[in-house]
């Protein structure tokens, strides 16, 4: 009797993700049927691609190439060091009979739904890490930052242990943005990161408190926290009120009053977040609000730009 296969997604990160090698289940309610098993290994370190030198008796000018290399005490071209990779494998606990109904579903797969899927996986674990291990340092993961993303079939052991009968690489588009998308070329580029960067790091313009409670909104919208968005949103449109507001920025005032409106909302979804009876908070509510704030922390990076 041929062994029973199981299907899976499997991603590489070059870095440490946080959770011990080892297999871990996932369930939607306690003593149920696992969800999904989720399969950590480490890999031996490799060597990463070398990067291009520079050309031979390039002048070197500035802070940077008044270092000596013999000051630092290392050569000139340093190879680049041996990179951890860690190998997540997402897999189906409800085996297969034939290696036909595997091959069927390899070929009529949604690959963007998929990879999006097992990306929520690895991250529930992540997140739940993060707060088990009370570690800030532990980050989800985009299958944008994956150096390799498979998909295949094998045998249970086989699979537990990272490996397969049969697989192939998917195509990731490597935004680095979450499993969601949220905007095309044209937000990217109306929004001008590099510019953005390069004026934050000359002191030319300054961080806002409610950028970073804004980013982290989103990430537990985009990652269905509910509960977690509306207090993040919450404290976010707060500050974004004040600091908005200090800048006496006339072209923004329609937008700082809106968000004003908004925030009493958001502040009773947040309310109602810490009462387990009243059920999750307002998923159409807290998207609107946390729109129309990113709306306008654009708007003030691309006219400050």
């Amino acid at each position: 009797m041929p062994e029973p296969l199981f299907i899976f997604m499997q991603m590489e990160f070059p870095w440490l993700l946080g959770p011990a090698d080892g297999r871990y289940l996932t369930r939607t309610e306690a003593d149920g049927e696992p969800e999904r098993v989720l399969v950590i290994g480490t890999l031996e370190p490799g060597r990463a691609p070398g990067a291009p030198s520079a050309a031979p008796g390039a002048r070197r000018g500035g802070l940077l190439g008044r270092l000596s290399a013999n000051v630092l005490g290392v050569p000139p071209e340093p190879e680049p060091g041996p990179v951890t990779r860690t190998r997540v494998t997402v897999i189906d606990p409800i085996s297969l009979s034939a290696e036909s109904q595997a091959r069927a579903w390899l070929a009529d797969m949604d690959v963007e739904r998929d990879i999006a899927a097992a990306a929520e996986v690895v991250n529930r674990v992540l997140h739940l890490h993060r707060i088990a291990s009370a570690d800030p340092h532990v980050n989800e993961v985009s299958p944008g930052q994956a150096l390799v993303v498979r998909a295949g079939w094998g045998e249970g052991e086989q699979v537990a242990s990272g490996r397969w009968l049969h697989a192939r690489e998917l195509t990731v588009e490597p935004t680095g943005r979450g499993v969601r998308r949220r905007g095309g070329r044209a937000r990217t580029s109306a929004l001008r990161p590099q510019e953005r960067l390069a004026a934050l790091l000359g002191a030319r313009s300054r961080t806002l408190v409610c950028e970073e409670l804004t980013l982290r909104a989103r990430l537990d919208l985009d990652r269905g926290r509910l509960r977690h968005c509306a207090h993040q949103l919450d404290a976010a449109l707060t500050s974004a009120v004040a600091e908005l507001r200090a800048e006496g920025r006339h072209d923004l005032a329609i937008r700082v009053a809106e968000l004003e409106q908004l925030a009493h909302g958001v502040a009773e979804q947040a309310r109602l977040a810490l009462a387990p009876e009243a059920g999750d908070p307002d998923e159409a509510t807290l998207t609107h609000a946390l729109q129309r704030l990113e709306s306008a922390l654009r708007a003030r990076a691309v006219s400050a730009g």
